[in-house]
């Protein structure tokens, strides 16, 4: 565990349990059922919207800017390790990128391992040092330098210790919502009648068994239906709060569900991923997705291109066109009658060869050189060959 996280573990007990030297069943399921799992729930799914978007990228590698399918791009689009293939490798990256806002990735046996737990030096001329690296039950005894890790690092600062610190509010509003709807919701009657009798406990318990036992049927919501013996000398008066206070101050479930709401709303609004398609709702959705590419998915994808590149190649080598780039344009589905008018016309100007246009199809390229020629109509002329004063 890193420093300070066994701390702010004991903290965030505290905070849910109080002073207590004893923790029943009951107090853990209630506390963690209004201040944990409405968030997990917004936050998780999330992370796995952003997690399965990246995994649907394809890592190409270049060489010489020639595409070119070598060892690097099996390692990354098939098997970075033995135990792993490329999507599950890239989903636990990602979740664990988005959720610790940091991830670790080491090289043995020329395998790629993400690290569960590690420390860290940082320095600032110098290269910083991980110790006490751990990959599931693998401690490293060794000392890795930065330039012998994939270290990825998404904001300066940890979103979700904001969505942490927003949600102690939240948790406390969404508590009160639910007593005030069990409270305003709840039926509480008054017996009137003559109930001269010995002033003991034992009498009082019986006495309310025995009302209780009878009205606990008439109460039952999956009861067809019910009577209750009311006798001579006794009547019943309704006062719950619903009753006497007014429709206007009735509580409905509606309520809670406005604040749950809330909740998703904050959670997309810190991951930048619109809220439409975090609650599954189909308006709009091409747009939705666009916003999604843009300011949540392709920063990430940029992100891992830019720490393989570093690491994985040589200042020499990148700016000689050998490289890899993330490609997350085949995250959003292609329509292919949407695409044919745009696909004829980017092949008349010589933008895309026959196998561009099947790579953007998801189909296997053709193995012939014609495939991959460029063509261009007559309707086009160079500019500089234009004669001057004729069209």
């Amino acid at each position: 565990m890193k420093g300070g996280e066994d701390v702010g573990f004991i903290n965030w007990v505290k905070n849910i349990f109080g002073n207590k030297t004893e923790i029943t069943l009951k107090d853990c399921f209630y506390e963690l059922g209004i201040d944990f799992y409405y968030k997990r729930l917004a936050v998780e799914t999330c992370i796995d919207l952003i997690a399965k978007s990246i995994t649907k990228s394809e890592i190409q590698t270049f060489e010489s800017g020639k595409k070119k399918r070598g060892e690097n791009y099996y390692l990354l689009n098939v098997q970075p390790n033995i135990n792993q293939n490329a999507a599950e490798f890239m989903h636990s990256l990602v979740r664990r990128l988005v959720l610790k806002n940091e991830c670790v990735v080491v090289m043995q046996n020329e395998q790629l391992l993400i690290v569960d737990d590690y420390n860290v030096t940082e320095y600032v001329l110098k290269e910083n040092l991980f110790t006490d690296v751990t990959v599931g039950d693998l401690s490293f005894d060794k000392t890795f330098y930065e330039s012998e890790v994939l270290h990825f690092k998404l904001n300066d600062e940890n979103i979700m210790s904001v969505i942490d610190g927003m949600y102690e509010s939240l948790g406390k509003l969404l508590a009160s919502s639910i007593d005030f709807y069990k409270r305003k919701n709840n039926k509480r009657l008054l017996i009137k009648g003559d109930f001269l009798r010995a002033q003991d406990d034992e009498t009082q318990a019986a006495i309310d068994e025995m009302f209780e036992g009878q009205l606990k049927n008439w109460f039952d919501p999956n009861k067809a239906g019910s009577a209750f013996q009311l006798q001579e000398g006794y009547t019943l008066e309704d006062m719950s709060d619903g009753q006497n206070a007014g429709a206007g101050n009735n509580s409905t479930s509606r309520d809670f569900a406005e604040l749950v709401n809330d909740i998703f709303n904050y959670v997309a609004m810190a991951f930048h991923v619109p809220r439409g398609i975090l609650k599954g709702d189909v308006a709009d959705i091409e747009n939705q997705i666009d916003s999604f590419l843009m300011f949540c998915i392709n920063p990430i994808a940029e992100l891992i291109q830019d720490e393989f590149n570093r690491k994985m190649y040589s200042k020499n080598e990148y700016l000689e066109r050998t490289y890899l780039k993330v490609d997350t344009s085949r995250i959003k589905v292609t329509d292919i009658t949407k695409f044919a008018n745009a696909a004829d016309k980017l092949f008349a100007i010589g933008g895309f060869s026959i196998n561009d246009i099947l790579e953007e199809l998801g189909r296997e390229p053709i193995n012939e050189d014609w495939a991959n020629r460029r063509y261009v109509t007559k309707n086009y002329e160079r500019a500089d060959a234009i004669k001057g004063g004729e069209e």
